[in-house]
């Protein structure tokens, strides 16, 4: 792995997404300062981190020396001003609230130095409402990761109306560099893009189990034995791209009328009351039989597994169209040209 641009970063705040993020920063080589006002949550993200490396030398996924150089470049730090002297990234993962955050940044930002960026790990704010009066406005960005982030890629990045579009470049290469994938948004939306479509996904999953269309098992088989296999290599483009011969415009011309009237059919008003979560609970405790803590590991076995097997078996693209592409994209070149004509 290329050595990353910033080699000294902090995190601050250590809960289940900040301890992850120390092991994204210090398996990429960076020296990581972190810090939570919580003495104890802190000490817990610090026995985390330990414990991940055990787990992972473990299962003979690193070396006893890489072990040893992850250990060494991570440092707890009991105050703010200490986390912050001499880092050139800052991922924040506080409390999901605009007053809570907006306040840290102005701490945070009059301890930084100038060129510092600071990310955060916000799932749904809008970092032009963070941001809001902090001096340093410029170099604030959301870094949005998916959890578990030292083992899902994914980062939704969301510059703020102040931020410096040369933050924003820095924070995708950065990202890049320490083995993330960051997904640029053109604007705010609420839940930004993977939320979003989750949301989407459950919304109708809950309403089928709820409705008495299937259980929790029947729903989750569908995903996971089903749309999860195409959708853990290909999106809903890329799925439908593959599943007409002539790829997404004849997908989507030919059952567009389908698609209209599921759309139309998707109008649940569904809510989670406390008998439904129940409900959900108890079928979900039966579909998977086995301790929280167990079925989170099994989960943090399975991903790099799978992320595995797709870096082995790459998608082989063209360096160039093919001929009936670019033949197709002529002819419509020169039917709008006689059309304009």
């Amino acid at each position: 792995m290329k050595k990353p641009m910033f080699r000294t970063v902090a995190v601050i705040g250590t809960g289940v997404i900040g301890r992850s993020w120390i092991q994204v920063f210090a398996r990429a080589g960076c020296r990581v300062k972190v810090f939570d006002s919580d003495a104890e949550v802190l000490a817990g993200a610090i026995d985390w981190f330990e414990g991940d490396l055990r787990d992972l030398r473990r299962h003979g996924l690193i070396k006893k020396k890489e072990v040893k150089a992850r250990r060494e470049r991570v440092v707890a730090c009991e105050a703010l001003a200490d986390a912050l002297a001499g880092v050139q990234y800052v991922q924040e993962s506080l409390p999901e609230s605009v007053e809570i955050k907006n306040l840290a940044y102005r701490e945070i930002d009059a301890l930084l130095g100038a060129k510092a960026i600071v990310g955060s790990s916000t799932s749904a704010l809008d970092m032009t409402d963070l941001a809001q009066g902090v001096a340093g406005g410029r170099r604030f960005i959301v870094a949005h990761p998916v959890n578990p982030p030292h083992l899902i890629p994914v980062v939704e990045v969301l510059p703020g109306v102040a931020t410096d579009p040369k933050v924003t470049a820095k924070t995708v290469t950065f990202l890049r560099e320490v083995g993330q994938t960051p997904v640029v948004m053109k604007r705010y939306a609420v839940g930004f893009i993977l939320n979003r479509m989750q949301a989407a996904l459950v919304r109708e999953a809950v309403d089928l189990v709820a409705s008495g269309v299937a259980s929790v098992d029947a729903v989750d088989v569908a995903v996971r034995d089903g749309l999860g296999l195409r959708w853990a290599f290909m999106g809903p483009f890329g799925v439908a791209n593959t599943n007409a011969d002539q790829g997404v415009r004849e997908y989507f011309t030919r059952f567009r009328k389908d698609y209209h009237a599921l759309w139309d059919s998707l109008s649940t008003t569904v809510r989670f009351d406390d008998e439904l979560v129940e409900r959900l609970g108890r079928e979900t405790d039966e579909m998977m039989a086995a301790p929280y803590e167990r079925q989170r590991q099994w989960r943090d076995r399975m991903l790099p597994m799978i992320a595995g097997v797709k870096a082995m078996v790459p998608l082989e693209r063209d360096q160039k169209p093919s001929k009936a592409r670019r033949h197709k994209a002529k002819t419509r070149s020169q039917t709008k040209s006689k059309r304009r004509a």
